[in-house]
Parts: structure tokens; sequence; C-alpha cells
């Protein structure tokens, strides 16, 4: 199994105004004139990490992170005002704008890679390629799978720890909506710890305490869960079977989708549909991974697949891992 490259200092760092009263925590790392690439974090509202530089060979790719609007560093925090697909797809344009950048490959996992593709729909001319992990198309069924009726026969007692705090017979997400936007300070953050323990206890294959640990950290779960609550109670702010309907869009983007089989966040089912529509996106089922890009096996296949991208756009710049 492939290791991450170590983590390297950005050598720029900054805020990039983008409306709305909203801030975009933007940094940069690895070789300026490197093969860009944008690191799209999931959640919505997941924010990224110093781990998230580290799937890139630093001399090879020009690494671009950002928080999107209310996440990680981003300003202001957890705020789901003005926070809707179209202004997260707008916001990625407006990053390439400001870096000068003119195509660039889109690295995105979960709602990272639903927020890849949307971007890759409407600004195809824009991507050399894309790489995506537990491909989410963020059609009505998958919002239930994780959130009404699927994981939770899986996972029963998670499910019932999540389903403590809903009075019976309400709707989860509604239930939830509501107390992470109440005026009780401790009935939100309790939601948000509760609503994050959910998703991270089924993301990986096996049980990793620091991935739990940091999911509900109090500043990451009350972003990470009103963010995803407001986009999940409003399907996602896109019509229904967009990303299908819309996949002819991407016909000539190369790519690699990286998707555990026992995922039970984002079923395979979401790759398997994908990939027929996508001929140009070559699909790596990997067969002892879950979800979370932190699994071994997804973890090296993205490794690899960074690897081969460079490769394939940048053929004269290989170099043995």
């Amino acid at each position: 199994m492939l290791p991450l490259y170590p983590d390297i200092k950005p050598y720029r760092q900054e805020y990039l105004p983008v409306g709305d009263g909203h801030e975009l925590y933007l940094e940069c790392s690895g070789d300026p004139q490197g093969l860009p690439v944008l690191f799209v974090h999931g959640g919505p509202g997941g924010g990224s990490s110093p781990k998230s530089r580290c799937f890139f060979d630093p001399n090879r790719y020009h690494i671009i992170v950002y928080d999107q609007r209310g996440a990680g560093r981003s300003r202001p925090h957890a705020s789901i005002e003005h926070n809707t697909t179209t202004h997260l797809i707008e916001d990625i344009e407006a990053i390439r704008k400001h870096l000068a950048v003119d195509q660039w490959v889109l690295f995105g996992g979960s709602w990272g890679a639903t927020l890849s593709l949307l971007y890759s729909q409407r600004y195809s001319e824009r991507v050399s390629a894309l790489i995506l992990r537990g491909v989410f198309l963020c059609r009505q069924r998958d919002i239930d799978w994780f959130y009404r009726d699927g994981a939770s026969r899986i996972y029963p007692d998670f499910w019932e720890d999540f389903q403590a705090l809903v009075p019976e017979g309400e709707d989860v997400i509604e239930a939830y909506d509501r107390q992470l936007n109440g005026d009780n300070e401790l009935a939100r953050l309790s939601a948000a710890k509760a609503w994050c323990a959910w998703e991270a206890r089924c993301a990986t294959l096996r049980p990793n305490l620091t991935l739990f640990e940091d999911a509900v950290d109090a500043h990451h779960s009350l972003a990470m869960a009103r963010i995803e609550n407001h986009y999940f109670l409003n399907d996602g702010f896109i019509r229904p079977n967009q990303i299908l309907e819309d996949a002819h869009r991407l016909a000539g983007i190369p790519g690699i989708i990286v998707h555990g089989r026992f995922d039970m966040v984002c079923t395979l089912e979401n790759a398997l549909l994908l990939h027929e529509q996508w001929q140009d996106g070559e699909l790596h089922i990997i067969r002892d991974a879950g979800h979370s890009a932190h699994d071994a096996g997804n973890r090296d296949a993205l490794l690899r697949a960074t690897a081969d991208i460079a490769d394939l756009l940048r053929p004269s710049d290989q170099e043995s891992y």
C-alpha cells in the first residue's frame, strides 16, 4: 500500500471574497508550474485538512486546496445563508480565474465528487481530468439510503444513537434541521456531534478513532452538520437525476473513479451508474474499502490515480513514486 506524500507547507494562503459576505480560505502548495489540481472536499461542509495536500506529488502538481462556503476556515463559519450548489460551482470558477489557471484536474470525494461533476458539466472546457472517490449522485434515493432507510439496517446500533434526538414520528432530516438552527447553543452542538458521529461511524471499513474524533470536533461538526442538513433538506439544490442526465457533458474528459465495495455512505450503485454514462472515466472498485479516503485500499488507489493522471497529462514529467 502506498503511503501519503509528506505534508508540505503552503507557499500561499489567503481569503478570497466571493460575495454575499462569504470569504473562502484558499491555499497553494507544491510546484507553481506543475499540473494544477483542485482538492474539492466533501460534506457539504466538511472542510479541508493538511492531509488534503498529501495525495499529490508536490514535484509534479500545483496543489490548490480551499474550504467551501461556511466550511473549515472559510468565513462566516457554518453559514447557510447564500449557500447553494450554484454558489459553490461559481466559487470554484472564481478560484480558477483568481489564480489564472487555464485548465485543472478536479479531485473530489463524496460530496466533493458531486460538486466536481457538476462543475465539470458546467465548465467542461476548464477541466483536464477528474479523480473521484465515493461517488454521490445526490438523488433522493441516495439521501434516503443514508438518512432514512438503508444504512440504518446495516448499522442499527449506530442508527439508534442517531435517532435518539428525533421525536417519534418525525423525519430525521427535518428534526435535525430544527435543532441545528435553534436558539439553544448546547442543543445545536449536541445535534451537530450526533449528526457527524453517525456518518463517521459508517464511513470506514474498520473503526478509526482518529477520524471519529476529528468528525465530532465542535468547530468541524457544527459546520458539517448545519450545511449538510441544509443541502439535503433541499435535495442538494439540483434537479432530480441531474448528474446522470447531464453526463454527456463530460465526454472527452478523462478520469478515474475510486469506489469502495463496502461503501455504506454512498453505495457502489452510484459509481456504476456514472461509469455507464461516462465512458472516459475508468472505474476502480476497491474490494477491501468503505467510504473514507483514508481506508487503506482507497488511499492506495487514489495515490496511484494521481500518478496516472499526471503521467497522462504531463508525460514528460514522469517520475517514479
